[in-house]
């Protein structure tokens, strides 16, 4: 089973669909190219100080680079793509809020084996979610194509519904390949890893993560964003960074005050009532 491609003009409901049934989807050149090389071009002096990781999980010689949201103006036209969040909405619409989870530019070097296969809800310190419930939605954006000599994301297609196990192999995925520009949604429940790469060139991708509001974010986004920085964001941004009431009482500072007032003051503060902003609906 291979995992299924549809074209930029899909819509949500058609997205989720195949989400929902598959665990993954590939949207087919979604990004133009020439946003897709400003991202590069923005991390690469960072790219380029990033060590290599320091396991076998995390990949001897890839490198994980984050904080876009500071790093990459670009980036953000990625990280709040209206598609990305109108399907990240759908699957996590259990949750009251979703937020930024992860950024992180995974540049995977020639002569790299495998990773092990996985979940990536088991960040959650392996606590098992019910089945049928969501927590994540997760996309890696193609900075390079992805191709399976090259390491492309390796999936087994319908294993969101599978019981944990971690034995599953490489032999039971396939290859997720796809064009630059192009984006791969998958569950945090679908089992997967990264390919090997077996070429003489670096295959790049962005990871960018969506969780339900009340867990915790991998990549802690206050302070991977600086205050000088995050102060010239856009509302909206901030919010699905974190800055926000991520329940009826989730997230709050001080007097039960909004937390978007740390940056903004009480004049930019949104309602307390306010559950959901624009990009959750």
């Amino acid at each position: 089973m291979s995992v299924i491609h549809l074209p930029a003009s899909a819509t949500a409901d058609e997205l989720h669909d195949v989400l929902a049934s598959d665990g993954a989807v590939i949207i087919d050149d979604l990004a133009g190219t020439d946003l897709i090389d400003r991202v590069v071009t923005e991390m690469t002096p960072y790219i380029e100080a990033t060590p290599p990781g320091s396991d076998d999980f995390s990949g001897r010689n890839t490198k994980r680079t984050g904080a876009l949201i500071a790093r990459s103006p670009s980036s953000h036209e990625l990280i709040e793509h209206p598609t990305i969040l109108a399907v990240t909405a759908k699957l996590l619409d259990r949750a009251q809020t979703f937020q930024l989870h992860l950024t992180q530019v995974i540049s995977i070097g020639p002569d790299s084996p495998g990773q092990s296969i996985h979940r990536d809800q088991w960040a959650f310190d392996f606590f098992e979610f019910p089945s049928d419930y969501h927590v994540q939605c997760n996309t890696i954006w193609a900075l390079t194509d992805f191709t399976e000599e090259n390491g492309a994301t390796r999936l087994m297609p319908g294993s969101q519904d599978l019981p944990n196990d971690h034995s599953h192999t490489v032999d039971e995925t396939v290859p997720a390949e796809m064009g630059k520009g192009s984006c791969l949604l998958y569950t945090g429940k679908v089992y997967h890893g990264g390919g090997a790469n077996r070429s003489d060139q670096t295959r790049m991708g962005l990871n960018i993560t969506y969780d339900v509001g009340w867990l915790r974010q991998e990549e802690n986004q206050y302070l991977s964003v600086p205050h000088d920085v995050a102060v010239t964001l856009p509302d909206e941004l901030l919010r699905l960074m974190g800055y926000r009431i991520g329940a009826y009482a989730l997230g709050y500072i001080d007097d039960v005050r909004d937390p978007i007032e740390a940056l903004r003051g009480p004049s930019g503060s949104m309602s307390f009532g306010t559950a959901r902003s624009s990009s959750d609906e």
